[in-house]
């Protein structure tokens, strides 16, 4: 039952002291439950943080009340109200509690921070343990002292193993810990408050509530208080290695960005700006220079250090022949070389930028005091150089991959604008048949051929090869058959027939000056342009460096080359052009094949690198003169893969059969 006093004169209130203790029982378990099953307080590695929030929260507030209850406590003149007086210790008692459980759980985020599966359990266990002990109060359970005394020490050695488990410590750096090591004082000055306070209050005579939860709440409080004074201990005696443990987490972060710069696919110069400034960072280097030779536009950077001091560092060591090894020198006063060099700084690393097939520079450092670097700082910068030498060589092959798939797409395009450049459908007529093959050695090739009908029963036929592959080719391809069609227009001021369109001799001519604003001055194009008058039954033609034409005369029998000479189109770029080529004119009978080609037909080479050649082609002619234009085509080919097979196109494959038919219309139709 509740006793309350007014004036000094005790009052009985009708209260059971059961139901107190039941209030009081009830408030602390829900508080510590309530706290448990909250979000973890730690966020990540916020240590300081956590330890702040929790002191400058419950901590304070608890403790602001305790101690204005104190102070009124030891200053007044008059006795306080008992009921007054126990309403406070009641709210002083709930706040303690409220501390107490923000304490336990914070404690418990930093016990099971990466703690194995087994610290887990025990906690558990141990929370189990301590909540227990709130029922020997609310039960009354009369205990002997000695085995009272054994529980409840039992208990506070659990909670002593427990407090042993400190490893977020190693996380911290200097000013971090000096930061937790007056956090942790404080939050053990807020505890020692509360403990004065109770130990005062218990026995005044103006508190007439029962006795809390003595048992709970002193366990509770005895492992709050020893693992801040265990986590402040360790805090302290890990201080005198702090700049080992900073400068391993700097070595680690350093190695981090270094990787994400891989990531972010930065540009090399940006990558080797972040070695430098994580050497200098993590080896507390006075200067340092970064050379880098085989760079396009970026050939390092210095760091406190003029260009030419760095340049006589390395001019030194050059001719000592140590650049491509690794280079410690504490002592540079000492040595010299170094002595001429006035240098300002006594202590020198050098490590060369190297990876398994290439040297790309080299990194020196620079410190003034003598002995300045140790043996393991090679060890951490070998890391670093190796780590930036694989970001570099990463980079490289993706900035190659990606080139070489845009130029992929080029030749895809190449490629596309080529074969729009080859005509889809064969002239066909009365007079003779055409069959045509064209295979490219690679996506895009430099062979070429087209056809325009001319008025009066006339036929341009043009075949070219240029030189070079690809795009370019492509290029000079599309640039031919524009020529080709804007040459061949008809002539409305020509005074007779023949002046209405160019001779083949005139149009190479006209044509090579056009080319001489196009072409490159190492390009050049073979051409040969036919122009068959079928009305008449004569051709004529011109060969601007092109192959020889293969015809077979089906009254003589037999087949030749027209051997006529012609340079090639770019070769001579001025009007002297005209005088080497030629125009040969022929009349054509009944059944004459005429077989027109590129190089890459007759250079095709065996497995003996032997080629296919003028006479083999000569030989397959004369063997098939009789068949159709088709057929005459497809032994030439089926020859000519027979006699390369297994070996790869080298060169650009054109073929043309024309074959005047045996039966000729006897009048223009």
């Amino acid at each position: 039952m509740m006793l309350m006093r007014t004036g000094g004169i005790p009052l009985q209130l009708s209260i059971p002291n059961w139901a107190l203790l039941l209030t009081q029982g009830i408030f602390a378990g829900a508080v510590f439950v309530y706290r448990r099953y909250q979000p973890d307080p730690l966020r990540g590695t916020d240590f300081v943080g956590l330890l702040r929030r929790l002191l400058l929260g419950p901590g304070l507030l608890a403790t602001i009340c305790v101690g204005l209850h104190l102070v009124q406590r030891l200053t007044a003149s008059q006795p306080s109200n008992p009921a007054f007086f126990t309403v406070v210790y009641g709210l002083n008692l709930g706040l303690f509690i409220v501390f107490l459980a923000y304490t336990c759980y914070a404690w418990r985020a930093l016990v099971l921070f990466r703690a194995p599966q087994l610290v887990h359990k025990q906690w558990l266990w141990f929370e189990l343990i301590l909540g227990a002990t709130l029922l020997l109060r609310l039960l009354n359970i009369a205990m002997p002292p000695m085995l009272a005394g054994i529980i409840l020490g039992g208990v506070a050695a659990f909670g002593v193993y427990l407090s042993t488990h400190q490893r977020w410590v190693a996380y911290l750096n200097r000013r971090q810990k000096f930061v937790v090591i007056m956090l942790q004082l404080a939050l053990l000055l807020s505890l020692g408050i509360f403990c004065v306070y109770f130990l005062r209050i218990q026995f005044d005579p103006l508190l007439v509530a029962p006795e809390p939860q003595h048992a709970f709440l002193m366990l509770t409080v005895f492992f709050a208080a020893f693992y801040a004074l265990m986590g402040m201990l360790v805090t302290l005696f890990n201080l005198p290695t702090a700049g080992v443990f900073e400068q391993k987490r700097e070595e680690m972060l350093n190695m981090q960005r270094l990787t994400q710069e891989i990531q972010r696919g930065q540009t090399e110069a940006e990558i080797y700006q972040t070695l430098l400034d994580a050497a200098v960072q993590t080896l507390d280097a006075d200067a340092a220079w970064l050379r880098v030779d085989n760079s396009p536009g970026y050939l390092g950077q210095l760091h406190n250090i003029e260009a030419e001091q760095a340049e006589a560092v390395g001019a030194l060591l050059d001719s000592y022949s140590i650049t491509e090894i690794d280079y410690l020198n504490n002592d540079l006063g000492s040595s010299t070389g170094f002595q001429q060099l006035n240098l300002s700084f006594n202590s020198l690393l050098m490590m060369p930028l190297r990876s398994q097939k290439h040297l790309y520079g080299a990194l020196f450092l620079f410190r003034e005091p003598r002995q300045g670097f140790e043996r393991e700082n090679l060890s951490v910068l070998q890391t670093f150089v190796s780590q930036t030498m694989l970001s570099v060589e990463n980079l490289q092959l993706t900035q190659a991959a990606i080139q070489n798939e845009r130029y992929k797409e080029e030749l895809k395009l190449a490629s596309s604008v080529q074969d729009s450049l080859i005509p889809k459908t064969l002239p066909t007529d009365n007079w003779f048949e055409i069959s045509s093959h064209a295979q490219a050695a690679r996506e895009v090739g430099g062979d070429f051929y087209d056809f325009l009908h001319l008025p009066g029963r006339r036929l341009a036929i043009l075949i070219g090869d240029v030189s070079g592959k690809g795009v370019t080719a492509a290029f000079h391809m599309a640039q031919m058959k524009g020529i080709f069609h804007a040459l061949m227009q008809e002539n409305p001021l020509a005074k007779d027939d023949k002046d209405r369109f160019p001779l083949p001799s005139k149009f190479m001519a006209m044509a090579n000056r056009a080319l001489v604003h196009c072409l490159e001055a190492s390009s050049f194009i073979t051409a040969s342009l036919y122009i068959v008058d079928y009305e008449n039954g004569g051709f004529v033609f011109a060969r601007a460096g092109h192959c020889h034409t293969l015809y077979y005369h089906s009254l003589k029998e037999e087949v030749s080359y027209f051997r006529s000479t012609g340079l090639g189109l770019g070769i001579i770029r001025t009007d002297g052009y005209e005088k080497h080529i030629k125009n040969q004119f022929y009349d054509y009978n009944p059944g004459d094949v005429m077989v027109i080609y590129t190089d890459g037909i007759v250079e095709a080479r065996d497995g003996n690198k032997d080629e296919y050649g003028e006479e083999r082609l000569l030989a397959m002619l004369e063997k098939t003169y009789y068949l159709e234009a088709d057929q005459i085509k497809q032994a030439i080919l089926d020859d000519l893969n027979e006699f390369s097979y297994g070996q790869p196109i080298h060169d650009d494959q054109t073929l043309l059969v024309i074959k005047f038919k045996t039966s000729q219309p006897t009048s223009p139709a």
